[in-house]
């Protein structure tokens, strides 16, 4: 079944190189080029990757993809300017799942697109068996990928559940960051550490009912993190 994508930038002839290259690939692609167009469009489609873009009219892509994340988990790629580390770091702060800096390599997009699916893929086969996981008040369903904390759903990203789901399938088992970048990100994954930091810090600001003095997401100083 073709992958479907959602490409998202104001830059009529990079939405038009980039769909041509994708679709190439046997890809279905749609495409927006205005934030308010990109919201429509993640509420009344299913796709399999957002590819968005930070500079956008109407609505950033920093507003979209927080307002994505209040009702989707799908991946979202951010496309980031002059390769400007406070764009990645918002962009990951907002929600986003990883980042191309512009001006990019149209083969480096179809690299990123294809090593989250390859994650996305190799993650089905273990979450046919059903297994929900309580422990006090949290509760995860890994089958279903939704985690309920006191009962209430609590909505995570991609990325939030998928390191979640490795510290609490291993109670008590501290990871270092750079194991938890290749673990969950993949080795192939150009990115550094502090993108581990920000997802830990974005899933306490949403699990725990005081992030400084965490229940579930524990540190280890100099160490790593674990889960008890």
């Amino acid at each position: 079944m073709a992958k479907k994508i959602l490409v998202v930038d104001d830059e009529k002839l990079i939405v038009k190189g980039i769909r041509f290259s994708l679709e190439q690939d046997d890809m279905e692609v749609d495409c927006a080029y205005d934030g308010e167009e990109a919201l429509e469009k993640v509420r009344a489609n299913k796709y399999d990757i957002v590819l968005l873009d930070i500079m956008l009219p109407k609505l950033s892509g920093l507003e979209v993809c927080q307002q994505i994340r209040e009702f989707s988990s799908v991946p979202v790629i951010m496309l980031t300017a002059k390769g400007d580390d406070m764009d990645k770091i918002l962009g990951l702060e907002y929600g986003a799942d990883d980042y191309i800096t512009k001006p990019f390599n149209i083969l480096e997009v179809k690299a990123r697109i294809k090593a989250i699916m390859r994650r996305t893929a190799g993650k089905a086969e273990p979450e046919k068996k059903t297994q929900v996981i309580e422990a006090g008040d949290l509760k995860l369903d890994c089958e279903g990928r939704r985690l309920y904390i006191a009962g209430k759903e609590v909505n995570l990203t991609a990325k939030e559940f998928d390191v979640l789901e490795l510290l609490v399938l291993n109670p008590n088992k501290v990871y270092s960051r750079e194991n938890l970048l290749r673990l969950v990100w993949g080795a192939d994954y150009p990115g550094d550490v502090r993108t581990v930091d920000v997802h830990i810090r974005r899933l306490r600001e949403k699990v725990e009912s005081n992030p400084s003095e965490p229940k579930y997401v524990h540190t280890k100083w100099g160490v790593g993190y674990y889960y008890k």
